[in-house]
């Protein structure tokens, strides 16, 4: 979660909040496997795939929320976070992308931004600054597609739960993609201004 830059931060590695964290990172191939059951002659597992993810929607906010109460800030945990949000993101699309519930545009749209956001992670290694601490929009962004992906993946059943769970999912996914996208170009603004300082003071 996103904390601000006052706190204190610690090296510990076994505090709770990371240990919710690596659980976190932990289940992303189980979630993926859940996912991908029936493309392999499995019996659909869509219902405890989706408890895996709520679980770690969960553990999402008790990682921040218990880091900043008992201060347990980390620089591990600054990465094991967004590093979880990323994977379950990678494993979401492939997993939905596969069972074609997302269609490969969209993929390929949110996979972009990544690929523009690790270019700019490696433009201001080079500079000697750390990557982009995770903002506010970025965190909306996370959440927006974190509500699309289940919502898109419980509408792969017939009934009216399912038409109701498409249509928000494609609205979460819509404002998601955008909100993603919005809070990479303010990166590349913010990776902009700190090269052509540094540039200057040389």
């Amino acid at each position: 979660m996103e904390v601000q830059e006052t706190r204190v931060q610690t090296d510990r590695v076994l505090t709770i909040p990371n240990i919710l964290s690596m659980a976190r990172l932990a289940g992303v191939p189980l979630f993926l496997w859940l996912i991908l059951r029936p493309e392999f002659g499995g019996p659909k597992s869509d219902g405890w795939a989706l408890l895996v993810l709520a679980l770690s929607g969960i553990s999402d906010y008790l990682d921040g929320k218990l880091a900043r109460r008992w201060n347990q800030i980390s620089s591990l945990g600054r990465l094991l976070d967004p590093a979880a949000d990323r994977l379950y993101i990678l494993s979401t699309l492939v997993g939905l992308t596969w069972r074609e519930i997302l269609p490969l545009w969209l993929t390929l749209v949110l996979l972009a931004r990544e690929a523009v956001l690790l270019v700019m992670v490696a433009i201001l290694r080079r500079h000697g600054y750390p990557p982009p601490q995770v903002n506010f929009l970025g965190k909306a962004a996370t959440f927006n597609l974190m509500y699309a992906f289940p919502l898109l993946l419980l509408s792969d059943a017939s009934g009216w739960i399912a038409s109701l769970a498409a249509v928000f999912g494609w609205a979460f996914a819509g404002w998601g993609t955008t909100l993603y996208w919005w809070a990479g170009v303010l990166y590349v603004v913010q990776v902009r201004r700190l090269v052509r300082a540094d540039t200057t003071t040389d």
